[in-house]
């Protein structure tokens, strides 16, 4: 391992941790661990994370790697999530045709120490409503079930000591929960905002640290050598393969856990210092009482990322008063004025979406396209139902509009519908025909939350 990485006495690094004789109650350690697999974490295991391992370190977790019922569930979990092909351009259903043959050669060479990580594929995708493009790394299909076992096997050690205030990517946990705390500290007089951005957080993460937060509480040799052997695999791109001095590819498994992992000390930082933050991935704002105690705890993030080789984006982080006009954006609604509704990068992605299945040629039948209109309005609408009532009426009627266009083009119509088309397919006429109405649905959100 190279020098400010994780060297490790390999005399010792096959010492098991030190696990309880005798676990709680059959179950009753299990049952507050629901999502950790059985395959991986035995009862006797959870038991010794919940009470801690001597030095607070674990030592041999390689073998949980290379089981194969680990390798078997990893690769369940990537053919869930259905990614693309790596450099390799093996998919995954050409992975799955000699599945058991792929898992026993993975788990042998895992065994051996001579797994090596192949390149990442790096692709770039556009940002919504931005010129800017984000880079995806993608991992070969072998690469990606190598990580989630290495993620089965790791995240629980690491969950455990979490900070409550971070949400994102974590078993239980998503953006409603972090919106709820963002909306009750708001309500509770939380005004002054932090509104707070890492400018290419996933790709500036020093390697030398990360891999120290690793080495931290995990002790094992050759599961600190794999972890730092995907960090710094080639990435080819334009026919060329550079290896990258920094970061963890956003599109890589591991690389939500490893994210985490690094910013999990600014929670905790933060918190010592009665600062309230919510964190979702490196998505971040805080709230504060007043002005000064937000301009304070944005130069503690200013140093603290300073010294963690982090840098804050210069024009996307600022101090704002959540009450006065202007407000914050985060994780897709906006906040202002005692209000939230969806932010206008989130209104563009779903005028977008809803435009390509409703352009004037559509040659699906009116029923067709009625109902995927409707799944998409109905997926839209439970995540952004907390939205101020003024956000759903215009939206329902400009829907209805490229509908009716649809319908004025196959009666040899030109143009938007408008005028008579009005009276000739009303509103009732879409509602009878299984239209979603986002207006209609929020009314019965409301009455519901009032029983």
């Amino acid at each position: 391992m190279q020098e400010g990485g994780c060297v490790q006495d390999h005399a010792t690094e096959e010492k098991p941790a030190v696990v309880p004789a005798r676990a709680k109650q059959a179950g009753e350690v299990r049952a507050r661990w629901p999502w950790v697999k059985p395959e991986v974490w035995t009862e006797r295991m959870l038991t010794a994370l919940e009470e801690g391992v001597q030095g607070g370190k674990w030592f041999s977790l390689i073998d949980k790697v290379y089981e194969p019922g680990t390798l078997r569930l990893s690769f369940g979990n990537v053919k869930e999530n259905n990614g693309a092909a790596g450099e390799d351009h093996q998919t995954i259903e050409m992975f799955e045709d000699h599945l058991e043959e792929n898992l026993s050669r993975l788990a042998e060479e895992l065994k051996s120490g001579r797994y090596r990580p192949r390149a990442i594929r790096r692709k770039y995708i556009p940002k919504p409503g931005s010129q800017e493009k984000r880079p995806l790394g993608i991992p070969t299909v072998r690469d990606r079930v190598v990580q989630g076992a290495i993620k089965m096997a790791l995240e629980p050690i690491f969950e455990r000591d979490f900070h409550e205030e971070s949400y994102g990517f974590r078993p239980g946990r998503g953006c409603k929960d972090a919106l709820r705390r963002v909306n009750g500290l708001l309500q509770e007089g939380y005004t002054w905002v932090v509104d707070a951005d890492l400018k290419s957080y996933f790709d500036t993460i020093p390697h030398d640290r990360l891999l120290q937060r690793v080495a931290d509480k995990v002790s094992d040799g050759r599961i600190l050598e794999l972890v730092e052997a995907f960090l710094k695999q080639p990435v080819m791109e334009s026919m060329k393969s550079w290896t990258p001095e920094s970061g963890t590819p956003q599109g890589a498994v591991l690389s939500p856990l490893l994210s985490n992992m690094y910013l999990d000390p600014l929670d905790h930082y933060l918190a010592r210092k009665e600062v309230a933050m919510v964190r979702y991935a490196d998505d971040f704002v805080i709230l504060c009482r007043n002005k000064q105690e937000a301009m304070e705890a944005l130069e503690m993030v200013k140093e603290w990322t300073a010294g963690n080789g982090l840098t804050l984006h210069p024009e996307k982080t600022h101090v704002v008063d959540a009450t006065q006009k202007g407000g914050f954006d985060f994780l897709g609604y906006h906040f202002e004025r005692g209000y939230r509704w969806p932010r206008k990068k989130s209104l563009h992605k779903f005028k977008d979406t809803v435009r390509g299945k409703t352009k004037r040629n559509n040659g699906h039948s009116l029923q067709k396209i009625l109902l995927d209109v409707s799944a998409t309005l109905a997926g839209w609408f439970e995540y952004f139902k907390h939205s101020h009532r003024t956000t759903f009426e215009p939206l329902d009627q400009w829907i209805r509009m490229r509908l009716r266009s649809i319908l004025r083009k196959r009666q040899g119509g030109k143009g938007r519908g408008r005028g008579s088309d009005h009276q000739r397919w009303p509103n009732a006429f879409f509602a009878k025909s299984g239209l979603f109405s986002l207006t209609a649905a929020h009314e019965a959100a409301r009455q519901s939350s009032r029983r």
